[in-house]
């Protein structure tokens, strides 16, 4: 099309675009068939909250307990349907996971200050199918509320099962179950010790107890 021609079309008012024109010159735009094709859109996949900065040092190291120990803990503790067990200092959660997924517990807490091994537990809840049934919580353990607990699981140090053991005598219902990996509760005598090896010929040593209906003045 001539220039004359353009010129004489927008004299009298004829548009190019009826002419059908629109779009035909290599490198422009159809913004009016742009403004009337569909709008699609992808979904936002919503990120999982970040979890809060650690509040304190934690009070142990992380040491994974090997598998063969943590299904000789829980059968020493005889879990079952009817129990809810608490795991203090989870780390990647292997306890709680564990007892809900073979030992068929009701539900399970795992309670750890560090928040990357929290989000470590939960990733490994969700590959394992029990998220439903178990919690990780980002918490001091010192703080967190025991009294649903029926089974108390504890991998720590000795000077923090003392520090500790007012708060599960004083929280815990009687006749409620502990077992702590390699640590005792001083005065605190076990009704049972159980002694094994695992990979790598490590040696481990079970201390079990029961919540008393009467706590002796010595340990509270």
């Amino acid at each position: 099309m001539g220039w004359r021609r353009i010129l004489l079309l927008l004299i009298t008012g004829t548009s190019v675009a009826s002419l059908g024109l629109v779009g035909c010159t290599t490198g422009e735009r159809n913004f009016e068939a742009e403004a009337q094709a569909p709008v699609t859109s992808t979904p936002i996949q919503t990120p999982a909250p970040a979890l809060p900065p650690q509040e304190r040092e934690a009070d142990v190291p992380f040491v994974p307990t090997p598998q063969s120990v943590v299904n000789a803990m829980l059968e020493l503790a005889k879990v079952g349907p009817n129990d809810v067990l608490y795991d203090l200092g989870s780390g990647d959660g292997r306890i709680p996971i564990t007892a809900v997924q073979k030992y068929g517990a009701s539900r399970a807490t795992g309670v750890d200050i560090n928040p990357q091994l929290v989000q470590q537990s939960r990733n490994n809840a969700q590959t394992a199918g029990v998220s439903s049934r178990v919690e990780f919580r980002q918490q001091d353990l010192f703080k967190t509320d025991l009294s649903n607990a029926t089974v108390v699981t504890l991998y720590l140090l000795q000077d923090v099962n003392l520090r500790l053991r007012p708060k599960l005598l004083q929280e815990l219902k009687p006749g409620t179950r502990i077992v702590s990996h390699n640590y005792t509760m001083g005065d605190w005598k076990p009704e049972r010790v159980v002694q094994m090896e695992s990979e790598g010929d490590r040696q481990h040593t079970l201390y079990y107890w029961v919540v008393p209906e009467n706590v002796p003045e010595n340990l509270r």
